[in-house]
């Protein structure tokens, strides 16, 4: 009881109420056999003051990435986030809204979603998308439930230079739908297909996960030669720089939305961007804000198709996701405008030109080269002597953090991943090509 917000009082008023004597009588369809049997191992209870002491004294053991200079990437990266974006995303209308199923209640958040919505399609090259998903890897999850539904296969082939955890997340959903997960080799950085006989999809990054790009309208091609859905998972920032994946040829873009104004935040929350074609849009999952007229003939926005969702249809539905990252979206929305098209041009510029000047600079660096040869963006594979935990470990304690690890590909023991933002300088740069100098030596 010293941890509920109840006195003895109304809990007594509560039980009254519903028509029982006892708390224990709510437990009583439980079986003795499935009941701990005893108190929890609770801690004793704190002060204010105290919790904060023991946070603080938590967050004193991690090393802040503000202490770091941060070349890590791999699907969440360091932007610089405006000003701009704090002060008007995080307003209390959009930091304390909650589901806008009423639409006279949630005409501003509607409004801001359906932008949302307009710029991912512009993004994308995509004809219809919703107004998000928990992350990028969920949008792989629902993109391969679109494919399977469409073409009732159950094949899925997946690029190897697809971030691994996004992996794991697929072939854990999946394994309830029986979806079989094939791997294209990438052993030289880019997707090589084959085995697409009877496949739902093929799925690709652009860039991939080693920064490569992709050549997206001959992997099109493939696809849709097999009867399979081509399904892009997208750096949003790289819009700027290279042509949209739906004018290359594909079916389903997927996103992670983290770099247009997020925090890096430990891992989450993040942003699931999700794009498709007008023709699959009655599978596209979670939600829609279209635009409509009211009875008085004005303008204004609700949740639309709702009839594809998991809380109208449920086992029927095509997804079980109904909901969305509303806030995250919405910074997203504020960062893109303030950004512009011309914005986001000069900043994939900047990106592509610091990124090319690190793997200049690194590869020269004795015993250290690229890995793969190509074309890439915003971050590149460097091949280091010695293992690349430790080389990574070492940077890290002198101030550079780079990663994640690339151990789990073969062949890759011995290289670390570099991504390079438009937050890195030339001095930062050139600082880590010292530092992995000293370390390698």
């Amino acid at each position: 009881m010293d941890y509920t917000p109840h006195t003895q009082e109304d809990i007594d008023q509560m039980l009254r109420t519903i028509g029982v004597s006892t708390v224990e009588d709510l437990f009583r369809e439980v079986p003795e056999g499935l009941r701990l049997g005893r108190d929890l191992d609770l801690a004793k209870p704190l002060t204010e003051m105290e919790v904060m002491d023991q946070v603080a004294s938590l967050a004193r053991k991690n090393r802040s990435v503000e202490e770091l200079k941060c070349f890590a990437g791999g699907g969440a990266y360091e932007h610089y986030i405006p000003a701009p974006v704090r002060h008007l995303a995080y307003r209390a209308e959009f930091a304390t809204s909650y589901t806008p199923y009423q639409p006279e209640l949630s005409q501003g958040v509607l409004g801001a979603l359906f932008e949302f919505q307009t710029m991912v399609c512009e993004l994308t090259g995509m004809e219809v998308s919703n107004a998000s998903l928990y992350d990028g890897a969920s949008s792989l999850v629902e993109a391969v439930n679109l494919a399977a539904g469409m073409t009732g296969r159950s094949r899925v082939v997946v690029s190897e230079a697809i971030n691994p955890n996004y992996r794991e997340v697929m072939e854990t959903f999946g394994a309830g739908p029986g979806y079989e997960f094939v791997t294209a080799s990438a052993s030289d950085g880019v997707t090589r297909l084959q085995g697409l006989d009877q496949a739902a999809c093929v799925i690709v990054g652009q860039p991939n996960f080693f920064g490569m790009i992709e050549n997206l309208p001959a992997i099109a091609e493939k696809a849709h030669e097999a009867g399979a859905l081509l399904i892009v998972h997208f750096d949003p920032l790289s819009a700027g720089v290279l042509e949209t994946p739906g004018a290359l040829g594909a079916d389903v873009v997927t996103g992670e939305g983290q770099s247009l104004g997020n925090e890096l935040m430990f891992g989450g929350p993040y942003l699931g961007l999700f794009a498709t074609k007008t023709e699959h849009v009655r599978r596209v999952p979670g939600r829609i804000t279209g635009a409509t007229l009211d009875s008085n003939g004005q303008p204004g926005f609700v949740l639309t198709l709702q009839a594809r969702e998991q809380h109208i249809r449920r086992e029927k539905a095509n997804s079980n996701v109904c909901t969305n990252q509303t806030l995250m979206a919405i910074v997203a929305t504020v960062y893109l405008s303030w950004l512009g098209p011309q914005g986001l041009k000069e900043l994939g510029e900047t990106c592509l030109a610091r990124t090319r000047y690190a793997a200049q600079l690194l590869s020269s660096v004795s015993g250290c080269s690229l890995r793969f040869e190509g074309p890439f963006f915003k971050e590149f594979v460097l091949q280091v002597p010695g293992r690349s935990a430790e080389v990574a470990r070492q940077l890290a304690d002198r101030g550079y953090l780079v990663g994640p690890s690339l151990e789990r590909f073969d062949g890759l023991e011995n290289c670390i991943l570099v991504a390079v933002t438009e937050t890195r300088t030339a001095e930062d740069i050139e600082g880590l090509a010292k530092v992995l100098a000293e370390v390698v030596a």
